[in-house]
Protein backbone atom coordinates (compact mmCIF):
# COMPACT_ATOMS: atom_id res chain seq x y z
CA UNK A 1 0.00 0.00 0.00
CA UNK A 2 1.12 3.73 -0.08
CA UNK A 3 2.88 5.08 2.74
CA UNK A 4 0.33 6.27 5.17
CA UNK A 5 -0.84 9.77 5.72
CA UNK A 6 -1.50 11.45 9.00
CA UNK A 7 -5.39 10.56 8.57
CA UNK A 8 -4.21 7.01 8.33
CA UNK A 9 -2.25 6.90 11.51
CA UNK A 10 -5.06 8.72 12.85
CA UNK A 11 -7.62 6.40 12.26
CA UNK A 12 -4.99 3.33 13.25
CA UNK A 13 -4.16 4.89 16.56
CA UNK A 14 -7.91 4.89 16.99
CA UNK A 15 -8.34 1.56 16.23
CA UNK A 16 -5.83 0.13 18.37
CA UNK A 17 -7.26 2.28 21.54
CA UNK A 18 -10.76 0.60 20.74
CA UNK A 19 -9.47 -2.98 20.97
CA UNK A 20 -10.67 -4.49 24.35
CA UNK A 21 -7.42 -6.23 25.78
CA UNK A 22 -3.76 -6.30 25.63
CA UNK A 23 -4.03 -9.75 23.11
CA UNK A 24 -5.94 -7.67 20.72
CA UNK A 25 -4.20 -4.78 20.79
CA UNK A 26 -0.81 -6.91 19.49
CA UNK A 27 -2.84 -8.90 17.23
CA UNK A 28 -3.74 -5.22 15.84
CA UNK A 29 -0.43 -3.31 15.77
CA UNK A 30 1.27 -6.68 13.98
CA UNK A 31 -1.52 -6.71 11.27
CA UNK A 32 -1.30 -2.96 11.08
CA UNK A 33 2.24 -3.09 10.48
CA UNK A 34 1.93 -5.29 7.85
CA UNK A 35 -0.28 -2.82 5.94
CA UNK A 36 1.38 0.42 6.78
CA UNK A 37 4.84 -1.15 6.01
CA UNK A 38 6.25 -3.36 3.20
CA UNK A 39 7.35 -6.45 5.21
CA UNK A 40 5.71 -9.56 4.97
CA UNK A 41 5.73 -10.41 8.70
CA UNK A 42 6.00 -8.53 11.73
CA UNK A 43 6.40 -9.60 15.79
CA UNK A 44 6.50 -7.75 18.63
CA UNK A 45 8.22 -8.43 21.59
CA UNK A 46 7.91 -6.56 25.29
CA UNK A 47 10.02 -6.33 27.75
CA UNK A 48 9.01 -7.23 31.44
CA UNK A 49 10.45 -6.96 35.06
CA UNK A 50 14.11 -7.47 35.46
CA UNK A 51 14.89 -7.12 31.79
CA UNK A 52 13.00 -10.25 30.84
CA UNK A 53 12.35 -9.89 27.13
CA UNK A 54 9.23 -12.25 25.34
CA UNK A 55 7.77 -12.26 22.05
CA UNK A 56 3.86 -11.41 22.69
CA UNK A 57 2.77 -11.98 18.82
CA UNK A 58 4.13 -12.61 15.59
CA UNK A 59 1.99 -13.24 11.98
CA UNK A 60 4.37 -16.58 11.29
CA UNK A 61 6.24 -18.93 14.36
CA UNK A 62 9.43 -18.57 12.33
CA UNK A 63 9.02 -15.09 13.18
CA UNK A 64 8.66 -16.38 16.97
CA UNK A 65 11.93 -18.86 16.65
CA UNK A 66 13.66 -16.17 15.29
CA UNK A 67 12.78 -13.94 18.02
CA UNK A 68 13.87 -16.93 20.56
CA UNK A 69 17.39 -17.04 18.84
CA UNK A 70 17.92 -13.56 20.04
CA UNK A 71 16.96 -14.22 23.37
CA UNK A 72 19.09 -17.36 23.68
CA UNK A 73 22.02 -15.39 22.20
CA UNK A 74 21.28 -12.26 23.42
CA UNK A 75 22.31 -10.78 20.09
CA UNK A 76 20.09 -9.62 17.32
CA UNK A 77 18.53 -6.12 16.06
CA UNK A 78 15.06 -6.70 18.14
CA UNK A 79 16.82 -7.27 20.96
CA UNK A 80 19.51 -4.33 20.71
CA UNK A 81 16.32 -2.27 19.91
CA UNK A 82 15.21 -2.66 23.30
CA UNK A 83 18.06 -2.39 25.25
CA UNK A 84 20.06 0.36 23.26
CA UNK A 85 16.96 2.83 22.91
CA UNK A 86 17.44 2.66 19.05
CA UNK A 87 16.22 1.72 15.48
CA UNK A 88 17.67 -0.93 13.01
CA UNK A 89 17.79 -1.63 9.35
CA UNK A 90 19.57 -4.75 8.01
CA UNK A 91 19.59 -5.20 4.69
CA UNK A 92 21.17 -9.22 4.56
CA UNK A 93 20.52 -11.17 7.94
CA UNK A 94 23.00 -13.50 6.19
CA UNK A 95 25.77 -11.56 5.89
CA UNK A 96 25.51 -8.47 8.09
CA UNK A 97 28.89 -8.71 10.35
CA UNK A 98 26.75 -6.81 13.57
CA UNK A 99 24.70 -10.24 13.75
CA UNK A 100 27.66 -12.36 13.14
CA UNK A 101 25.34 -15.84 14.86
CA UNK A 102 22.00 -14.68 14.60
CA UNK A 103 21.95 -13.45 11.51
CA UNK A 104 22.08 -16.75 9.80
CA UNK A 105 20.01 -19.07 11.45
CA UNK A 106 17.24 -16.60 10.65
CA UNK A 107 17.99 -16.37 7.16
CA UNK A 108 17.64 -20.10 7.64
CA UNK A 109 14.10 -19.22 8.31
CA UNK A 110 13.44 -17.38 5.05
CA UNK A 111 13.81 -14.03 6.78
CA UNK A 112 16.51 -11.56 4.84
CA UNK A 113 15.74 -8.39 5.52
CA UNK A 114 14.64 -6.63 8.67
CA UNK A 115 13.27 -3.80 10.36
CA UNK A 116 13.32 -2.52 14.15
CA UNK A 117 12.00 -0.25 16.35
CA UNK A 118 11.60 0.74 20.13
CA UNK A 119 8.49 1.09 21.53
CA UNK A 120 8.51 3.24 24.35
CA UNK A 121 6.45 5.88 26.32
CA UNK A 122 7.48 8.92 28.41
CA UNK A 123 7.25 5.31 31.24
CA UNK A 124 10.00 3.97 29.74
CA UNK A 125 10.72 1.28 27.20
CA UNK A 126 7.89 -1.16 26.03
CA UNK A 127 9.16 -3.99 23.57
CA UNK A 128 10.13 -3.17 20.14
CA UNK A 129 8.12 -3.88 16.60
CA UNK A 130 10.11 -6.15 14.37
CA UNK A 131 9.55 -6.30 10.80
CA UNK A 132 10.46 -9.30 8.40
CA UNK A 133 11.07 -9.36 4.41
CA UNK A 134 11.40 -12.28 2.75
CA UNK A 135 14.05 -10.61 0.38
CA UNK A 136 17.20 -8.32 0.81
CA UNK A 137 17.23 -4.44 0.94
CA UNK A 138 13.62 -4.75 1.51
CA UNK A 139 13.55 -1.38 4.05
CA UNK A 140 14.60 2.05 3.54
CA UNK A 141 14.48 5.45 5.39
CA UNK A 142 10.99 6.04 4.56
CA UNK A 143 10.19 3.06 5.91
CA UNK A 144 11.73 3.27 8.76
CA UNK A 145 10.02 6.77 9.18
CA UNK A 146 6.67 5.24 8.89
CA UNK A 147 7.52 2.38 11.13
CA UNK A 148 8.86 4.95 14.20
CA UNK A 149 5.50 6.93 13.41
CA UNK A 150 3.18 4.29 13.81
CA UNK A 151 5.50 2.42 16.82
CA UNK A 152 4.78 5.44 18.72
CA UNK A 153 1.08 5.36 18.44
CA UNK A 154 1.60 1.07 18.99
CA UNK A 155 3.59 2.32 22.42
CA UNK A 156 0.58 4.32 23.48
CA UNK A 157 -1.83 2.31 22.92
CA UNK A 158 -0.41 -0.91 24.25
CA UNK A 159 0.87 0.35 27.64
CA UNK A 160 -2.96 2.00 28.11
CA UNK A 161 -4.79 -1.99 27.14
CA UNK A 162 -1.85 -3.07 29.42
CA UNK A 163 -2.63 -0.55 32.21
CA UNK A 164 -5.91 -1.57 32.16
CA UNK A 165 -5.80 -4.85 32.27
CA UNK A 166 -3.66 -4.40 35.53
CA UNK A 167 -6.58 -2.59 36.70
CA UNK A 168 -9.07 -4.81 36.18
CA UNK A 169 -6.97 -7.45 37.59
CA UNK A 170 -6.35 -5.84 40.48
CA UNK A 171 -10.39 -5.06 41.13
CA UNK A 172 -11.60 -8.53 40.75
CA UNK A 173 -8.75 -9.23 42.88
CA UNK A 174 -10.56 -7.36 45.13
CA UNK A 175 -14.01 -8.38 45.00
CA UNK A 176 -12.74 -11.91 45.46
CA UNK A 177 -10.84 -11.25 48.82
CA UNK A 178 -13.82 -8.87 49.80
CA UNK A 179 -16.23 -12.47 49.10
CA UNK A 180 -13.86 -14.73 51.52
CA UNK A 181 -14.15 -11.74 54.39
CA UNK A 182 -17.33 -11.96 54.22
CA UNK A 183 -17.79 -15.78 54.77
CA UNK A 184 -15.42 -15.65 57.17
CA UNK A 185 -17.16 -12.53 59.35
CA UNK A 186 -20.53 -15.19 59.16
CA UNK A 187 -18.71 -17.96 59.83
CA UNK A 188 -16.11 -17.45 62.58
CA UNK A 189 -18.36 -14.50 64.05
CA UNK A 190 -15.23 -12.20 62.92
CA UNK A 191 -15.20 -8.56 62.06
CA UNK A 192 -13.94 -7.26 58.86
CA UNK A 193 -10.72 -6.61 60.03
CA UNK A 194 -9.97 -9.88 61.84
CA UNK A 195 -11.67 -11.56 58.95
CA UNK A 196 -8.84 -9.50 56.37
CA UNK A 197 -5.93 -10.44 58.92
CA UNK A 198 -6.55 -13.94 58.84
CA UNK A 199 -6.34 -14.29 54.90
CA UNK A 200 -3.12 -12.19 55.17
CA UNK A 201 -1.89 -14.24 57.86
CA UNK A 202 -2.78 -17.85 56.31
CA UNK A 203 -1.43 -16.63 53.32
CA UNK A 204 1.59 -15.65 54.66
CA UNK A 205 2.22 -18.71 56.86
CA UNK A 206 1.47 -20.79 53.55
CA UNK A 207 3.56 -19.05 50.99
CA UNK A 208 0.56 -18.81 49.01
CA UNK A 209 -1.38 -15.53 47.44
CA UNK A 210 -4.00 -14.20 48.87
CA UNK A 211 -6.42 -14.07 46.24
CA UNK A 212 -5.65 -17.94 45.82
CA UNK A 213 -6.62 -18.44 49.38
CA UNK A 214 -9.66 -16.40 48.94
CA UNK A 215 -10.85 -18.22 46.14
CA UNK A 216 -10.62 -21.49 48.25
CA UNK A 217 -12.50 -20.04 51.16
CA UNK A 218 -15.46 -19.23 48.72
CA UNK A 219 -15.32 -22.54 46.94
CA UNK A 220 -15.23 -24.10 49.88
CA UNK A 221 -17.17 -22.44 52.49
CA UNK A 222 -14.17 -22.25 54.98
CA UNK A 223 -10.68 -20.86 55.61
CA UNK A 224 -8.01 -23.98 54.13
CA UNK A 225 -6.64 -26.40 56.90
CA UNK A 226 -3.55 -26.23 58.10
CA UNK A 227 -0.93 -28.32 56.10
Amino acid sequence: MADPDASDFAEMALALHDEPDVEATLERIVEYAQHATACDDAGVMLLHGQGKIETAMVTDPRVGKADQFQVELREGPCVRSIESHSSFIVDDLSSDSRWPEWGPRAAELGLHSLLSVRLYTTGGTVGSLNLYANEPKAFDEDDLDVAEIFGRHASIALATAREESGLRQAISARHVVGLAQGILMERYGLDAERAFSLLRRYSRHNNIKLRVVAERIISTGRLPEEP
